[in-house]
């Protein structure tokens, strides 16, 4: 199974940005659909975003507006989250994953290895 870990994490001021990365290893991850959801303290895991193995697809979270962006460099076997406009909403711990099929999935379900996260803090 692939393993994967998040990267780019941090603490940043509202309206800042941060790149994350998604490295896997063990496997290639170029026939895999890719995520990233996000868990804030006390809430659910949630979908942020998800893309194709292709990188031409890609399905958003209503509540990224436009901020977030997903991408995937298949020659380097990773994946990225580009986000703007932080808020501190936006803050939680935020996870990559491999997605059962080479769609972009929504659902956790749809998901069958996960990073460890890495945490993204928004101060006001």
């Amino acid at each position: 199974q692939v393993q994967l870990v998040e990267s780019g994490g941090g603490l940043v001021q509202a309206g800042g940005s941060l790149r994350l990365s998604c490295a896997a290893s063990g496997g290639t991850i170029s026939n895999n659909g890719m995520g990233w959801f996000r868990q804030a303290p006390g809430k659910e895991r949630e979908f942020v975003a998800s893309i194709d193995w292709s990188g031409g697809s890609k399905r958003y979270a209503d509540f990224v507006k436009g901020r977030f962006t997903i991408s995937r460099d298949n020659t380097k076997n990773t994946m990225y989250l580009q986000m703007n406009s932080l808020a501190p909403e936006d803050t939680a711990v935020y996870y990559c994953a491999a997605a059962i099929t080479s769609a972009p999935r929504t659902s956790l379900s749809g998901f069958g290895s996960w990073g460890q996260g890495t945490q993204v803090t928004v101060s006001s």
